[in-house]
């Protein structure tokens, strides 16, 4: 069912936002650190898990697909609430993390791309002598 889908995202992103809260608290951090791309990790690997014993249906992953299909606004909304001064002016340690988080996502698409187009290796036929 539907329903499943909205409930299996839900929990996800409880636990992601809750596993993120902790990190926050863990580093001395008052703020969620990650809770969202928790939550995103959590989603694709429960729902390939669940997905390859057959536990998690078409029906089911339709109510994914309709948050998905609107995953865009919400990640702009939450970062509209993040407070970038405050990250900015903790020195330069913030402008290093994410610069160099945008340099690496970039440097591996190549790397991506070849993975994501490999094709199986086909035999090739010998010639035979005679």
């Amino acid at each position: 069912m539907i329903i499943y889908g909205v409930a299996f995202l839900a929990l996800c992103t409880l636990t992601g936002l809750f596993i993120g809260e902790l990190l926050g608290k863990w580093m001395g951090i008052p703020a969620n650190v990650g809770g969202v791309g928790i939550a995103m990790l959590l989603l694709i690997g429960l729902g390939s898990y669940l997905g390859n014993r057959g536990l998690f249906t078409g029906k089911s992953e339709q109510g994914v697909s309709f948050w998905a299909a609107i995953y865009i606004p919400i990640v702009v909304a939450m970062a509209a609430q993040q407070n970038v001064y405050g990250a900015i002016s903790g020195g330069p340690m913030a402008i290093l993390a994410g610069t160099l988080a945008v340099v690496l996502g970039f440097a591996l698409v190549p790397v991506l791309v070849r993975i994501g187009n490999r094709e199986p290796s086909a035999t090739v036929p010998t010639k035979e002598a005679g």
